[in-house]
């Protein structure tokens, strides 16, 4: 189970600094002003989240798009996987069948002698 996690983890690694300076903006600050700047200040507070949100979805289909490959790469790891695992898997019964014919020949040859 660790052998594909490693390149999951190695892969989606480089983006945490990008992913946490998305999800921890610097946000304008209400300030202590009067009522004809509270309403700039909001109007500027909504338009930095409306930019933070639109950043985060083009973040996740970055990420949506690197999961993707992923998951492709280890799906393809995994079928190879199997694949060797019926090669080993015939090369094993191969050299259990030439085993037993060999000791059933020995034998043969043992008794005759």
């Amino acid at each position: 189970m660790a052998g594909w996690l490693l390149p999951a983890v190695k892969l989606i690694l480089p983006h945490v600094t990008e992913i946490v300076k998305v999800a921890k903006p610097a946000f304008t600050k209400l300030k202590a002003a009067t009522t004809d700047e509270e309403g700039g200040v909001v109007q500027k507070q909504i338009a930095e989240l409306q930019a933070s949100a639109s950043q985060n979805a083009t973040h996740i289909k970055e990420l949506a798009e690197q999961l993707r490959l992923t998951v492709t790469a280890l799906e393809q790891g995994a079928a190879e996987a199997e694949k060797r695992m019926k090669w080993a898997r015939a090369l094993a019964v191969t050299a259990t069948v030439v085993s037993v014919v060999s000791l059933v020949c020995a034998a043969v040859a043992l008794l005759t002698t």
